[in-house]
């Protein structure tokens, strides 16, 4: 199951989670966002329970983009213990993808 990640939500959903959290800051009209949202979907079913995993649209919530720094999309971001903890961006192949999210995990 994917969350949505808004200004609103963020602090409860993302940095007061108890599970690792990996943000996808994307927008709707980036075409390497829209190709890894089939591999990020994939990898929040593969990870339920030990990972949990949403978007936040850089277009709706640009306070955000900004605290994160978020200068390229599609940017991932995981979080753990309401610390950022790995950060990287643009399209990739699933294989390589669920091996830089599972190394963050481990």
């Amino acid at each position: 199951m994917e969350y949505k990640f808004t200004a609103e939500n963020f602090d409860n959903e993302v940095l007061k989670s108890e599970l690792p959290v990996l943000v996808d800051f994307y927008a709707d009209w980036c075409g390497p966002c829209k190709m890894m949202a089939p591999v990020v979907e994939s990898l929040a079913e593969k990870m339920q329970g030990r990972l949990k995993v949403g978007k936040c649209n850089t277009d709706e919530n640009m306070a955000l983009s900004q605290k994160y720094g978020i200068v390229s999309i599609p940017t991932f971001k995981i979080f753990k213990n309401g610390e950022e903890t790995a950060t990287f961006m643009g399209a990739m192949a699933a294989e390589e993808f669920a091996e830089r999210i599972e190394n963050e995990l481990d």
